[in-house]
């Protein structure tokens, strides 16, 4: 048995089960945008005509793919997770204004929101007691003067 931070007491096997689904849930969103970003940089032909339907000029998929990839990247890596979250925060609205531009319908509008907000999911803060990651701490404590 072990004590957490707020108190509870939480068996060492509940704690690896714990970080083992956080692992889960944070690597979704990886695997599918690192997908989404290496079939833009090979241009598969589901792909190009997905990109043209939506008003993109097939010129935009390759580096479109670099930047999701390098996006994913970063936030893959938990050095640079928050940047990572953020650049696809940005890339996600972007697929959201996209969509409800070309009047996709609800799913292709919400599905990013539904990423970005796994995307997230790793970095915001977990539980009542405010626990966050490191670097997302170290973050808010600068800005506003908490040790």
């Amino acid at each position: 048995m072990e004590a957490t931070m707020d108190g509870n007491v939480v068996s060492k096997g509940g704690a690896n089960r714990m970080l083992r689904a956080g692992y889960v849930l944070s690597g979704i969103p990886v695997l599918f945008l690192l997908m989404d970003g290496i079939m833009k940089l090979f241009r598969p032909a589901v792909v190009v005509s997905g990109t043209v339907e939506l008003g993109y000029n097939e010129s935009v998929i390759v580096p479109l793919g670099v930047v999701l990839t390098a996006c994913t990247i970063l936030y893959a890596i938990p050095r640079t997770a928050v940047l990572g979250a953020v650049l696809l925060t940005g890339y996600l609205g972007g697929a959201v204004a996209t969509h409800v531009r070309a009047e996709t319908g609800a799913f292709s509008m919400v599905f990013p929101v539904i990423v970005g907000l796994l995307v997230w999911g790793r970095t915001l803060p977990a539980g009542r007691e405010g626990r966050r990651t490191p670097a997302l701490q170290k973050q808010i404590s600068s800005r506003t003067g908490e040790r």
